[in-house]
């Protein structure tokens, strides 16, 4: 018996040929194509193709050709059949039961196709008569040409038309009214045609298929401006995509795709010359329509109306959408501006400015942050506080694991410049100085020791500590119990700092405790001497002003030390999702700025 042409489609639509293939033959991506050694012919320079977007795969070896039941087939020599069953189960689909239920519900859906089919073409025909001028002009007055019309096959519904009992010469009034073309009159006991007074849109299934319509008013009225046929056994909103039986055409020419809110939008685009172009339907985007989008286009993007409306339908789509995302399959967003539709700006701007604008499209992780981060006040702690939390909800519900880290890794990034004073920006560079003049001759220093050794940031900071505490020790006495408080990176530094503290905040002799740290650490006093150039600054200087200058070093070495700190939680965090890690963070973050 035959199986059913959607049984196979949806079939296919779940698997790819590669998918498919990659089973039993080790491929390699090339261009738009994979390529291996052909399963038919022993060879050693790969001739075998497999084309995703074409649906086929090919050998040049042997000539064999066809799509993914012909590969099973070929290759286990299993019947039709049997291959059928083999791919309905790897594409999660129940095994098709031929019965007289089966039967009987193919003959419904030629049935429906063609009551829609006869439909649609009646009144596409109407369209152009003399009495319905008014909805061609609207057409023609929005951007459209007769050919643009002609090949999305729009219409218009009369107010009094007769074509119900046209449709019922040919088909039974049980057969008609499943389509949901008609609604009973509750007074009158008639059925009424649900598109009247409004030019439609066909909305075909992946194969062309007509399987619904969308209709538009052309009268101010308070009526609603779209309405959507209703959902019936065979036409279900979050499994349908406008235009992509004509947007899929173009996949060999770019993995983009522009999703807009409406038909009017999808049709006014198209006819710029942009082709790769759709819309969801009239209803929220699923699950379901986007992974049928991904096994055509990689990189949808989301076009919406420039009004508050649009924005949040965007948030809206990006947060039902964010966890679907991974490596090949993205999802980007270029909302239009204020008070526009794609519509609207396509007819004003054109083609190429509107390309030019949709280069400027966000990826949709990039999109939800900069949304989020609009509705807070950055000097609001608890606002920080909240925003943070819903951001690390998002980095969680991404599904593939190994994107999970690199999108957490990035809010983490974005996260630090948000926090006052950049604290937490591992590249600053005594940006805590408070006195501009200090600031100054502290970079200098910096810039002086690197370019006689390249010491690192806080060996300059434990060189220029050690220096003042040896040569400066009442001084520096009064930060004793400060200095105690921090480590040293360096184990020799901090030795030599131990020593100090403790030798010069003793009873003994301070001359003989001067010559004895001279004589233990006469190597390390000899390298401070010749990289600090801090002895140079401190020269002249007041005991206020060194005491001053050692508390910048002090407080800027705890930040360096923090920094350090965070980096670790940050690994840790990457490599163990888990509260604990974010908890600490969190609180490190509220200790810095605390501070």
């Amino acid at each position: 018996m035959k199986y059913p042409k959607e049984y196979l489609n949806e079939i296919k639509l779940r698997l790819k040929v590669s998918q498919v293939v990659g089973k039993t033959v080790q491929l390699k991506k090339r261009g738009k194509e994979f390529v291996g050694l052909s399963p038919f012919k022993n060879e050693k320079t790969p001739s075998f193709t497999v084309n995703d977007e074409k649906e086929f795969y090919h050998c040049f070896s042997t000539g064999e050709h066809g799509n993914i039941f012909d590969f099973l087939m070929k290759t286990k020599s299993i019947g039709f059949g049997e291959a059928v069953k083999t791919l309905a189960s790897e594409a999660g689909m129940q095994p098709y039961r031929f019965s007289n239920f089966d039967q009987k519900k193919d003959l419904r859906f030629q049935t429906y196709k063609k009551i829609l089919n006869d439909y649609s073409n009646y009144f596409s025909q109407k369209l152009f008569d003399e009495t319905n001028k008014e909805a061609l002009d609207y057409l023609y007055n929005r951007g459209l040409n007769r050919n643009i019309i002609e090949e999305f096959n729009l219409g218009y519904v009369p107010w009094k038309n007769n074509f119900y009992e046209d449709l019922l010469k040919k088909y039974s009034e049980e057969e008609i009214n499943t389509t949901g073309l008609y609604f009973k009159n509750d007074k009158t006991g008639k059925f009424v045609d649900r598109f009247n007074s409004r030019i439609i849109f066909p909305v075909n299934n992946i194969t062309g298929d007509t399987i619904a319509f969308g209709g538009r008013i052309i009268r101010d009225s308070k009526l609603a401006k779209y309405i959507n046929s209703p959902e019936t056994e065979f036409y279900k909103k979050g499994n349908v995509i406008f235009n992509l039986d004509k947007a899929k055409d173009t996949r060999s020419e770019t993995d983009d795709v522009l999703i807009v809110e409406g038909y009017m939008d999808v049709v006014s685009v198209y006819a710029s010359g942009l082709k790769n172009v759709i819309a969801n339907s009239g209803t929220a985007l699923t699950e379901r329509q986007i992974n049928l989008i991904w096994k055509f286009f990689s990189n949808p993007i989301i076009c919406l109306d420039g009004d508050e409306s649009g924005q949040k339908a965007a948030e809206r789509i990006a947060e039902r959408l964010f966890p679907l995302i991974n490596e090949n399959n993205k999802i980007y967003f270029s909302i239009m501006p204020d008070g526009q539709d794609p519509d609207d700006f396509v007819k004003e701007n054109g083609k190429e400015i509107f390309t030019k604008f949709l280069e400027k499209k966000e990826i949709i992780q990039n999109f939800l942050w900069n949304y989020y981060l609009k509705k807070i006040n950055e000097n609001n702690p608890f606002e920080i506080s909240k925003f943070e939390k819903d951001i690390k909800k998002l980095a969680y519900s991404i599904k593939d694991e190994t994107l999970k880290k690199y999108v957490l890794e990035d809010f983490l990034k974005k996260l630090n410049k948000l926090i006052p004073n950049q604290i937490l920006n591992k590249n600053i560079q005594f940006s805590k100085y408070r006195n501009k003049k200090n600031y100054q001759i502290l970079n200098e220093t910096k810039i002086l020791h690197q370019r006689r050794k390249n010491l690192s940031k806080s060996q300059v900071i434990e060189f220029s500590i050690l220096f003042l505490i040896l040569n400066y020790h009442k001084i520096s006495s009064k930060r004793f119990k400060e200095l105690s408080e921090v480590e040293f990176v360096s184990e020799k530094n901090e030795s030599l700092k131990k020593t100090i503290i403790a030798t010069y905040t003793s009873d003994e002799d301070q001359q003989i405790v001067k010559a004895k740290i001279e004589d233990d650490y006469a190597n390390l006093i000899s390298e401070i001497k010749e990289n600090s150039n801090i002895q140079l600054i401190v020269k002249g200087k007041t005991e206020n002003e060194i005491l001053s200058l050692l508390d910048e070093f002090i407080n800027e070495f705890k930040e360096q030390n923090n920094l350090r700190k965070i980096e670790s939680l940050e690994k840790k965090l990457l490599n163990n999702l888990d509260e604990n890690s974010y908890s600490e963070l969190i609180e490190l973050k509220s200790q810095l700025n605390r501070d």
